[in-house]
C-alpha cells in the first residue's frame, strides 16, 4: 500500500487550515488532511470541508454511540464525501456493523485505545486488561466488523497486523526531538512505517512554525 501522511488540522481557524494545505503540497508523499471535532464543530468548518476539491479528507468524528445513532451520523455527513471516517471500536460490534453498512465509498476506521492512555490511565477507566490485551481484542473486533482501517499507536502495530489485515493508521507521531505534550504512546514517522503502519497522523510537528520546512524534514526523516 502507498504510505500516506495525514496532517491533523486541529484548529477552528479556516485561514490556518488554508495555510496548512497551501504549504504542505508535495509530490514526494501522499498527503491527506484530518479534521476532528474542533474544526467540524466550528462555525464555518463544515462548509469549508464541503468545498474542498481533490483532497484526501479524513473526518475524525470518533463516533461512539448506539448503532442507530452512529449509522445516522454517517448518513448526515455523506454530502461531504470524506474518504475516511472514525468510529470507536468500543461502541461495539453492532454499531461497527451498522456504520459499515451505510458507509458507501467512505472508509470506516476503527479507533482502538487512544494514544493519550498508558496502562495506569487505562486502569482508571475501569479496564482490567493491559493496553496490549485490549488493543488486540479491539483489532479482532474491527476485523470481524469488516472495517477498512484501524487506528493504533506504533507500539501496538506488530500484534495488530497479525489479526487485522487492512490499513493501519498511526497517530501520536512526532518528529525527532519534538515534545510528546498530551500523548503517551508516541513514535517517529520512520519507526511507525517500519513497524507496519500504512498511514500516519501528524499535527503540531508539521503545523507549528514553517510548514513547508517541516514537511521536508518529515520526508527526509523517512529515508
Amino acid at each position: 500500500m502507498n504510505r500516506k501522511i495525514f496532517i491533523a488540522c486541529d484548529t477552528q481557524d479556516i485561514n490556518k487550515v488554508k495555510k496548512i494545505i497551501k504549504y504542505s503540497k508535495t509530490k514526494k508523499v501522499k498527503i491527506g488532511y484530518k479534521f476532528g471535532l474542533e474544526f467540524l464543530n466550528s462555525k464555518n468548518g463544515r462548509s469549508f470541508i464541503s468545498k474542498l476539491k481533490n483532497k484526501i479528507i479524513f473526518a475524525d468524528l470518533k463516533l461512539n454511540d448506539i448503532p442507530n445513532t452512529c449509522a445516522s451520523a454517517v448518513k448526515a455527513i455523506k454530502d461531504l464525501k470524506v474518504k475516511y471516517l472514525t468510529v470507536h471500536i468500543g461502541s461495539g460490534l453492532d454499531a461497527l456493523k451498522a456504520v459499515k453498512k451505510v458507509s458507501g465509498k467512505t472508509k470506516i476506521v476503527g479507533v482502538s485505545t487512544l494514544t493519550s492512555f498508558n496502562n495506569k490511565k487505562l486502569k482508571q477507566t475501569g479496564h482490567t486488561r493491559s493496553i496490549k490485551g485490549l488493543v488486540i481484542k479491539q483489532a479482532k473486533l474491527a476485523s470481524k466488523a469488516n472495517l477498512d482501517a484501524i487506528v493504533c499507536s506504533a507500539h501496538e502495530i506488530s500484534y495488530v497486523k497479525k489479526v487485522f489485515k487492512k490499513e493501519i493508521i498511526t497517530p501520536g507521531i512526532r518528529l525527532l526531538g519534538d515534545k510528546a505534550v498530551d500523548q503517551q504512546r508516541i513514535s517517529t514517522p520512520k519507526k511507525a512505517f517500519e513497524n507496519g503502519a500504512t498511514s500516519i497522523v501528524i499535527g503540531r510537528s508539521i503545523t507549528k512554525g514553517n510548514i513547508n520546512k517541516n514537511i521536508q524534514k518529515l520526508i527526509n526523516s523517512l529515508n
